[in-house]
C-alpha cells in the first residue's frame, strides 16, 4: 500500500512537472516576436525583468525611441541567456514538485 502511494504521488509529480515545465524553443518565439515587450521573462517567470522590458519599451515612445536602444541590446543578450533561464526555472520546477 505505501509503495503504490509513493509511486502515485511520483507519478502525479511527474505530471505536474510536465504541464508547468517552459519551453526554450518558446521563450525564443516570444523573444523573437514579442521581445521588446519582455514576453519571454514573463513567460520565464521573471516578473521583475519582463516589467522593466515592457517600461523601457514604453518609455521609447516617450523619448523619441532612445530608450529601445538598451532594450535592443538586453533582448540581444537574453537570446543567448534563454537556455539557462528555461532550465532554471524548470529545475525550480522539479524542486517545487518532488517536495510536495
Amino acid at each position: 500500500m505505501v509503495d503504490e502511494r509513493a509511486a502515485l504521488a511520483s507519478a502525479r509529480a511527474q505530471m505536474m512537472y510536465d504541464a508547468n515545465r517552459k519551453s526554450a524553443g518558446v521563450a525564443y518565439l516570444l523573444c523573437l516576436f514579442f521581445g521588446g515587450f519582455g514576453a519571454h521573462r514573463f513567460y520565464l517567470g521573471s516578473k521583475l525583468g519582463g516589467a522593466v522590458q515592457l517600461g523601457l519599451w514604453v518609455a521609447g515612445w516617450v523619448t523619441l525611441f532612445l530608450a529601445w536602444i538598451p532594450l535592443g541590446i538586453w533582448v540581444l543578450i537574453d537570446l543567448f541567456l534563454i537556455p539557462g533561464m528555461a532550465r532554471d526555472r524548470n529545475m525550480e520546477l522539479a524542486d517545487r514538485f518532488a517536495f510536495d
